[in-house]
């Protein structure tokens, strides 16, 4: 959506404007967010589509921890806020920086006093060895040997991995399913932590991805977070608000493509007219924004529902992310056939829309795993 923004601003579309609906204060979030998108990120999207960039990640990481004076605590950002403001940004370098946020969540709320100063100034990717999707399944073991846990296994498929200098790293430290499961902070430095080879991608790829293998890697007990046992616990309170975050990176891709769609079917003329002129293109673009503003509008509901505790907001967040993803991949996809042959090129933004969007709908638990658990929930519903 940026990309958009800063070289057409006096053509945006007011009725699918990502600010209706915000409070003045959020909107002034939202400006931060766009002003330091065009001017730093916008410009090296076509580059940063052929290597690692974690500028993104270093300035904005402050809007996902918590800030500590006088023994009280300061939240930067509101769940409901993240998202509306995530979706101000390019995907791709983004979706890495919600990775990180992902876990800076988890650690901020589960550290000691003690655990802050170590990692305050690391990147933190997640990892949950061995699992894919099914999180409580995961193989990689991690046994007490006096002060410290020797941790064995892999994990496919890590943002970050080989960059990023601490991993929060969810592994079993007692029996089969969720309760045999902790979490551990593991240092890059650690010896027996090592890295695959760098992954290539179809999209993404402004961050790097690669499998994390450890091979008898002994970290500190102190290192652990929670207690022993509150592992996936822990790790799923982060997951609704990943859900959430994931699928707001799709509203600005489908956004910005329903923008250069726009613009497109008013200067390409063929047979001797605009496509604006054609009723079919005129009804495609409606369609595409009317999935636009309802994905907009079910994500800010489930972040709503999320930042206020509810019951639903487990069912939510899941519906949010399985109509967002699959709703704004569809728009990407759609505004990419109105371009032609010329939404195939590099040169338009379009194909890159295309190829990082359709990676959101496996992240963070594929969308066939968010059917199931919202069906859980229906079912079970008293």
């Amino acid at each position: 959506v940026v990309w958009v923004t800063s070289r057409n601003a006096k053509r945006q579309c007011h009725l699918i404007t990502a600010s209706i609906g915000l409070t003045d204060e959020q909107k002034e979030f939202q400006k931060v967010a766009f002003d330091f998108a065009a001017k730093e990120m916008a410009p090296h999207m076509a580059e940063w589509d052929d290597k690692v960039s974690l500028l993104s990640l270093i300035v904005l990481r402050p809007l996902f921890v918590k800030r500590h004076e006088n023994n009280s605590e300061t939240v930067y950002k509101s769940a409901r806020d993240r998202g509306k403001h995530r979706e101000t940004e390019l995907p791709g370098t983004p979706d890495l920086f919600f990775h990180y946020k992902f876990c800076f969540i988890i650690f901020d709320r589960f550290r000691t006093s003690d655990q802050i100063l170590g990692v305050q100034k690391s990147l933190l990717p997640s990892a949950f060895p061995g699992s894919g999707s099914d999180a409580a399944s995961l193989l990689t073991s991690a046994q007490r040997k006096g002060d410290h846990y020797v941790l064995n296994g892999s994990k496919a498929f890590i943002s970050g991995a080989g960059e990023s200098d601490v991993y929060v790293v969810m592994c079993r430290t007692g029996g089969k399913g969720p309760k045999g499961i902790s979490c551990l902070v593991v240092e890059k430095s650690t010896p027996g932590l090592s890295f695959g080879k760098k992954e290539k991608k179809v999209g993404w790829n402004s961050q790097p991805t690669r499998a994390v293998i450890f091979e008898d890697c002994a970290v500190p007990a102190a290192n652990r977070l929670g207690q022993e046992g509150e592992g996936f616990n822990i790790a799923m309170k982060g997951l609704n608000g990943g859900r959430i975050n994931i699928a707001s990176c799709s509203l600005g891709a489908a956004h910005a493509s329903v923008q250069l769609a726009r613009e497109h079917l008013t200067v390409r003329k063929q047979f001797g007219e605009t496509l604006s002129k054609s009723q079919f293109l005129q009804f495609r673009l409606a369609e595409m924004a009317t999935r636009l503003v309802a994905s907009r509008l079910m994500v800010r509901q489930a972040a709503a529902s999320l930042q206020e505790g509810r019951d639903d907001a487990v069912a939510l967040c899941s519906m949010a992310k399985l109509f967002a993803t699959d709703e704004c991949f569809t728009i990407c996809n759609q505004a990419l056939q109105m371009f032609g042959g010329y939404g195939y090129l590099k040169d338009y933004p379009v194909q890159q829309f295309v190829r990082d969007l359709r990676v959101h709908q496996i992240l963070e638990g594929t969308n066939e795993v968010m059917r199931m658990i919202i069906s859980r929930s229906l079912l079970t519903d008293s």
